[in-house]
């Protein structure tokens, strides 16, 4: 067996379907066409089959805004996906519409002529399971099991389906090969131990010993090294590897390194100076990517390829630094003042733009933990319970009290929003255009994260902090009630009850609560101490407040109006970030108009590390 250690270095891939059954729709510039099946296809890590079970496959984006390109050249956009199927037959299909531009109408031509017959589907792989062991003569097999596509392209030359076709050079996954040189040493250990077996008495079946050590020691590899390289510790995990260390004790000290030295993570900050940032132009690189023409906006490209450099990871459209954030959903045009018209570049202050009102947002500044540049799913590994002393006579030994340790899941949700621009505010906006665009996206994807983690647990999205089981909890009344000052100081009590009152720990409601608290005494008294008596402090802990904290509760005959408020280390609130902010944009949708559409997506989920950390009133009559 040659002593080797390959790793898989990314999770997006190609496949290429020749003769996939296309149709035809002339009249509305359609095609129907089959993109993927199960079909196994060889990759240099092994087989791979993409699971085509409804659970398996991600066709959110796809549906929503998947472009057909082609060779996978995310500058070469020629048309968009409008509907997209999973047959009985574990195939899927897509109807997708042609655009009406010179370069558009030239491949849509080359399809009808039968020139261009590949469909190639570009995906990326959350998570792969091994079906089949490799062997000597033959790979190992793994299925994705969470996959997503994310484009359709037509490709000029379709490559053989039984290899596969045109992995990218710069793309990311989380799975390595396992180490065949340990599998090796390993092997010959057993055998070792095999001779020494034969040499008794006793009859016993070598192979299966073998085969199940084997199996064994290679769980034990995959574990620690999954663990090391999620967490950015790859050094601590080879140590314990090549020691033999269970896994275990590596989940343990993997905490306790985790615990005094934070990860540093990869950012999609490049630092720019400020003459970079200033000639840096947004709206040239939404026209280039309309276009697919970059010659005119070479910066603005070499900046998303210098993020995607050091992410690590490809983007669906390009990347922008995070200092040009974005978010939203807001039509803005020339023609209409209240939707881009005042942008326009003529004469009017732009410096004194009068900003939308929006909801304070306040979590990271409140301490909450953020893991940014992460690749694939995460598991944080967290105590669960302590160990456990005892006090035991003499020549007697105490009952075992090991720690027990638990696992913090974390997987990317993707918040998405568009905005479509016409064309000539693309051609006619100011450079304040470009800056007040911006920053209203950037604060509008914020607020959402903001929103989700304090009370996240929709339909797709992260559990916030309320939403959280066992946080500590305190009720007003039956029917909810003013704030009290009792109320006030359990919930300071709930959390050091739990031996959890360390770190960043603040208070959180509503505007309308704190008014409340600096009009409502804390006992009845002439003195007339209110519960709140200035305009920063609680119980000794600051106080934030937002809108973004719940206010549409319902308790008993308090329906709708409740309001709530949390009290808690708000270190103990993780905020995980897949990737930068990815932009696509779509010249299709609106082609009539010559506007454009502009989509942004960013991955991100809420995590609570210890529920006790956290206790929260859902109750509050701010009216009462």
């Amino acid at each position: 067996m040659k002593a080797t250690k390959q790793t898989i270095k990314t999770n997006k891939f190609f496949r290429t379907h020749e003769g996939s059954g296309i149709k035809i729709d002339e009249d509305a510039r359609t095609v129907d066409l089959a993109f993927s099946s199960e079909s196994p296809v060889e990759r240099f890590f092994g087989t791979e089959i993409l699971d085509h079970s409804p659970e398996s496959m991600r066709l959110g984006r796809l549906r929503n805004f998947g472009n057909v390109l082609v060779n996978h050249d995310p500058g070469d956009v020629v048309g968009v996906v409008e509907k997209v199927e999973l047959g009985g037959d574990r195939v899927a299909r897509a109807l997708v519409r042609f655009g009406k531009s010179d370069r558009a109408e030239e491949i849509y031509q080359d399809v009808k002529d039968g020139i261009r017959k590949g469909v190639s589907v570009g995906y990326t792989i959350q998570r792969m399971k091994e079906d089949k062991e490799g062997t000597d003569e033959a790979p190992p097999v793994f299925r994705a099991i969470d996959w997503e596509p994310h484009e359709i392209s037509i490709v000029s030359i379709p490559a053989d389906i039984a290899v596969g076709v045109g992995r990218s050079d710069d793309c990311e996954i989380q799975t390595e090969i396992l180490h065949k040189e340990r599998v090796k040493k390993m092997t010959e250990e057993v055998k070792e131990a095999e001779t020494a077996v034969v040499d008794e008495p006793v009859k016993v079946d070598v192979g299966a010993v073998r085969e199940g050590a084997r199996a064994e020691e290679l769980k034990r590899i995959r574990e620690i090294e999954a663990y090391g390289r999620q967490f950015g510790r790859k050094e601590l995990a080879d140590k314990y590897i090549n020691e033999g260390t269970p896994v275990d004790a590596f989940r343990q000290a993997l905490l306790e390194e985790i615990e005094s030295k934070p990860r540093i993570q990869p950012s999609a900050e490049l630092g720019l100076n400020e003459k970079e940032k200033q000639r840096y132009d947004l709206f040239k690189a939404i026209s280039a990517a309309a276009s697919g023409d970059w010659s005119k906006a070479g910066f603005e490209r070499e900046v998303s390829q210098g993020i995607s450099k050091t992410m690590g990871k490809t983007p669906k459209g390009f990347y922008i630094p995070t200092d040009f954030g974005w978010g939203g959903q807001r039509d803005m045009t020339v023609g209409t003042n209240t939707a881009g018209g005042f942008l326009k570049g003529t004469d009017h202050l732009a410096d004194e733009f009068v900003d939308a009102l929006r909801p304070n947002m306040v979590i990271a500044s409140m301490g909450a933990r953020v893991l940014s540049g992460l690749v694939g799913d995460v598991n944080i590994p967290a105590m669960n319970a302590k160990t456990t002393a005892y006090w035991v006579a003499e020549n007697n030994a105490p009952t075992e009290g090991a720690p027990t340790v638990r696992q913090i899941s974390m997987s990317p949700k993707t918040v998405g929003a568009y905005v479509d621009i016409s064309r000539r505010l693309l051609a006619q906006s100011a450079p304040s255009a470009q800056e007040i665009f911006r920053m209203d996206m950037v604060q509008q994807i914020a607020s959402e994260i903001d929103d989700v983690a304090i009370e996240g647990g929709g339909s797709n999205e992260p559990t916030g902090v309320t939403q959280t089981a066992g946080i500590g909890s305190e009720a007003i009344g039956t029917n909810g009630g003013a704030i009290t000052w009792d109320a006030v100081v359990n919930l300071e009590g709930d959390v050091a009850t739990a031996n959890a009152a360390v770190g960043n720990l603040s208070y959180l409601t509503t505007p309308a609560v704190v008014s409340q608290m600096k009009r409502t005494v804390r006992v009845a008294s002439t003195d007339s101490v209110f519960i709140m008596n200035n305009n920063e402090d609680l119980n000794g802990y600051k106080v934030f407040r937002s809108t973004n904290v719940p206010s549409d509760l319902t308790k008993g005959t308090l329906s709708g109006t409740a309001h709530a408020m949390l009290f808690g280390n708000w270190n103990d609130l993780v905020i995980g970030e897949w990737g930068g902010l990815d932009i696509q944009v779509d010249p299709y949708s609106l082609s009539t108009t010559g506007a454009v559409r502009v989509i942004v997506f960013k991955d991100v989920d809420v995590a609570v590390r210890n529920a006790a950390s956290f206790s929260a009133i859902l109750d509050i009559d701010e009216t009462a």
